[in-house]
C-alpha cells in the first residue's frame, strides 16, 4: 500500500466475506474466512498506518500531528440488532468493533480508530426491489443508509480528529428496530 501510494494517512477498510451461516451450518471453515477477511486484514491494515505514521514523524519528514491519522472500519447495524443470521459474519464484525476500542487505544496518539455501521444500503441476490424498498423505508427516519449518508460519516470521521474508539451507527435507525432475523431474510 505504502509502496503504492507514497505516503498514506488514512485507511478505510470497506472488503469483507458476507456469506449466510446459521448457529446449526457453522463450522470453523466459514469463521476463518470471515475473521480472515473481515477482521484480521483490518488489524494487519491499522498495524501497518500505525508503522507509516511513526516512521514518517520519526524521520522528521513529518511534525506530529495529533489525529491526523486515522483507520474507519466498516461494519454493521447488527451488532446493535442481533439475530442468528450471517453467524460467522457477525461473529468477525463484532470482533472488529471491539478491535476499534482496543486499537484506539494502542494506536494513539498517532492513529485514531473509528467505526462507521451502514444499514441495509443495497440491493442483493436475497431481495427484490420492490422488497428492498419496503425494508429501507422500515426504519424509524423513513430510510435506511444510501452510499452517499456512508460516505459522508467516513468522510466525517476522517476530518474529525478528536473521534476515535467509537463507532457511528448510519441506519436512519433500522438499528432500533429488533427483527428476529435478518433483513434480507425478513
Amino acid at each position: 500500500m505504502i509502496n503504492h501510494f507514497g505516503q498514506v494517512d488514512a485507511v478505510v477498510n470497506n472488503a469483507s466475506a458476507f456469506e449466510h451461516d446459521s448457529a446449526s451450518t457453522f463450522s470453523f471453515a466459514a469463521m476463518e474466512k470471515h475473521m480472515r477477511s473481515n477482521t484480521g486484514a483490518a488489524i494487519v491494515l491499522a498495524q501497518a498506518l500505525h508503522a507509516h505514521a511513526v516512521a514518517r514523524q520519526a524521520t522528521g519528514a513529518e511534525a506530529a500531528q495529533t489525529g491526523r491519522f486515522a483507520v474507519v472500519n466498516l461494519l454493521d447495524q447488527k451488532l446493535w440488532n442481533q439475530n442468528p443470521d450471517f453467524f460467522s459474519y457477525t461473529l468477525s464484525k463484532a470482533a472488529l468493533e471491539a478491535a476499534n476500542t482496543m486499537l484506539a487505544m494502542a494506536l494513539a496518539p498517532e492513529v485514531r480508530v473509528v467505526g462507521v455501521a451502514p444499514g441495509l444500503t443495497l440491493i442483493s441476490h436475497l431481495i427484490s426491489d420492490e422488497r428492498f424498498q419496503a425494508l429501507h423505508k422500515m426504519a424509524p427516519l423513513g430510510r435506511s443508509s444510501t452510499p452517499e449518508t456512508i460516505t459522508d460519516a467516513v468522510q466525517f470521521a476522517l476530518k474529525n480528529t478528536s473521534i476515535t474508539g467509537t463507532t457511528l451507527i448510519v441506519d436512519g435507525g433500522q438499528h432500533l428496530i429488533k427483527t428476529p432475523r435478518d433483513f434480507s431474510l425478513i
